[in-house]
């Protein structure tokens, strides 16, 4: 153990979900109640890394983060380094940041973004056969980055992710 590691606060622990997307968790954490951090750079510069969480919060990976980077967050957080990796494109998969995609069915059953549903090549949800949304049902407002998804909801009209479904075409 190092001197910085010692001076290096803890943050409350936040359980990951199954194939949760870094960004979703980084939000979570970042709100979790003992944390209560503004933004991803607060939590970056926690974990010395700086603005680099605020882009894994856009979902922008390049340069694609290291090891060394996943331990210094691994170090406040609780969560393995291993734990993150899950949490990332897989090597070689090309990933689509934007639009931010949703499949509400799964949303409805355990409310996060999975990571897989922002791989480039993926347009359906395997699990339910219903085309990923792009946007809100109601309103068509474009959904914003995962890790600002306080409320699983709209930010615009308030429409619950869950409820989506009822409007979620098969693929």
């Amino acid at each position: 153990m190092n001197e910085d590691d010692e001076i290096r606060p803890k943050l409350g622990y936040v359980e990951p979900y199954e194939g949760e997307s870094i960004s979703h968790y980084l939000g979570r954490l970042r709100r979790f109640k003992a944390n209560s951090l503004p933004s991803g750079y607060s939590l970056g510069k926690i974990a010395g890394l700086g603005a680099v969480t605020t882009r894994w919060e856009k979902l922008y990976f390049n340069p694609f983060p290291n090891r060394q980077e996943l331990e210094a967050l691994a170090s406040v957080v609780g969560v393995s380094a291993e734990r993150f990796i899950e949490m990332l494109p897989p090597k070689g998969v090309t990933m689509k940041p934007r639009p931010i995609r949703l499949c509400a069915a799964c949303y409805a059953e355990v409310p996060c973004h999975r990571i897989d549903w922002q791989f480039k090549d993926k347009m359906k949800c395997d699990r339910h056969n219903l085309r990923l949304l792009t946007k809100c049902t109601n309103c068509e407002t474009p959904f914003p980055i995962p890790a600002d998804w306080a409320q699983g909801e709209c930010p615009h009209c308030s429409l619950s992710f869950a409820k989506m479904v009822k409007r979620q075409k098969l693929r």
